[in-house]
């Protein structure tokens, strides 16, 4: 073993082989390694953070689990409603790993200015309303509040604002068909744009305002304790399916729930096509980058077939010799790491603090500036995945040097 050890080592030090024709075989095996990590990190980094602001983005408008009244049948517009009276609310306590649960309503209405009218849904939200997601929205104005007496405020979104030619502090008509009935005098309200915001996701951004839930509850004639369904917000979206099963088992047998998947099963259906592409590209890049080693290893076997034979003559067995050659590619496969996280990860912090790169046409990816997201057990799995991966691939070509002759190798030139 300490006879492997120091070939290795000599080896790997470059001495041997400096000015021998395996260096520049050698360093482009080792950039390889580099360049493939760099593309699995911006990937992997680039997949998953355009996933995850997605996804905060349609939870931000509907939570990830909805509970509503089963004569709604799933629609957007509240029509039958719901007793705020239940077990679950305000405090979901039954089921683990819900972190907020809000009473809202929606109910469909046109804004009419004197140029122009738009068609809209307006969402009545009270004081339990989850704003944080909000706060990155805001590009004018400030978020409403509706905690106290009834308010006139509405947020409204850039498109709507940008169509209708509203600003913040103009006031706007808007207009509501009682019970979905063109004969009966529609429902006038006024509002007040205290804010404007902007999530960039154009099919959400161009129906909804928010409202006070209590002009809603008017409106729909409910009694005060009413709404149009329960919108639950969890700590872990990896735990939705299991935990859309578990508050539909929570609640009474007139409700239903609906989580996101069910809601946007296109867009999720397009985001797990993200994952596919990320395990093209990581597998495109490690058989690239193995390539690159099994020709490295084997032209440094060719050079070093004298020395191969002199071991051989001197009683090294084959399986021994193999290693000290596995053990030089397992530096040179680290190197070709060192670099590829040194220059990944660096290119992957700027973009989080700058956002130097943008997409060309965000309104097709929801989001004006590439989003990334790496965490550190993505990065230790994929060094070590790349590492055992190309290093079982030089199993087989390092097997070459059991077919060497001692005789023939000491007299090879």
């Amino acid at each position: 073993m300490n006879l492997e050890l120091f070939i290795a080592k000599r080896l790997i030090s470059g001495k041997e082989h400096k000015s021998s024709i395996s260096a520049p075989i050698i360093k482009i095996a080792i950039a390889a390694i580099a360049i493939g990590l760099v593309m699995m990190l911006i990937a992997i980094a680039t997949g998953v953070g355009l996933k995850l602001k997605i996804r905060e983005k349609i939870a931000a408008f509907n939570g990830h689990v909805q509970i509503y009244n089963y004569d709604n049948n799933r629609s957007d517009v509240s029509v039958q409603p719901v007793s705020l009276n239940q077990e679950f609310y305000p405090d979901f306590e039954t089921v683990d790993g819900v972190e907020h649960v809000q009473a809202v309503a929606v109910k469909a209405g046109i804004i009419r200015t004197e140029k122009t009218f738009e068609g809209i849904l307006a969402k009545g939200v009270g004081k339990d309303f989850l704003w944080t997601p909000f706060e990155d929205f805001l590009v004018d104005g400030r978020l409403p509040s509706f905690s106290g007496e009834l308010q006139e405020e509405a947020l409204i979104s850039r498109i709507l604002a940008n169509k209708l030619q509203l600003k913040v502090g103009d006031s706007f008509m808007s207009i509501f068909l009682k019970d979905g009935d063109l004969s009966k005098t529609p429902n006038n309200r006024r509002f007040n744009v205290i804010g404007i915001y902007d999530s960039g996701f154009e099919e959400l951004d161009g129906a909804y305002i928010f409202v006070d839930l209590r002009h809603l509850q008017r409106m729909n004639k409910w009694h005060a304790d009413e709404v149009g369904h329960f919108e639950v917000f969890l700590e872990d979206f990896n735990q939705l399916a299991e935990k859309t099963n578990e508050i539909y088992g929570k609640t009474v047998s007139s409700l239903d729930t609906q989580n996101l998947r069910n809601k946007y099963f296109r867009i999720f259906e397009w985001l797990g096509l993200f994952d596919f592409n990320i395990a093209l590209i990581i597998g495109i890049m490690i058989v690239v980058g193995g390539i690159n080693m099994i020709t490295a290893l084997l032209v440094l076997i060719l050079e070093r077939t004298p020395m191969i034979g002199t071991l051989k003559a001197l009683g090294a067995q084959n399986w021994s010799i193999r290693k000290v050659f596995l053990i030089n590619a397992a530096y040179l496969i680290g190197l070709g790491l060192f670099w590829g996280n040194l220059i990944g990860l660096g290119v992957i912090y700027l973009q989080q603090k700058f956002q130097f790169l943008a997409f060309p046409n965000p309104e097709e990816y929801y989001v004006k500036y590439i989003p990334v997201h790496l965490s550190l057990s993505h990065v230790l799995l994929l060094n070590i995945g790349v590492m055992l991966l190309c290093l079982f691939m030089l199993l087989f070509p390092s097997y070459a040097i059991s077919r060497i002759s001692p005789v023939k190798a000491i007299k090879f030139e």
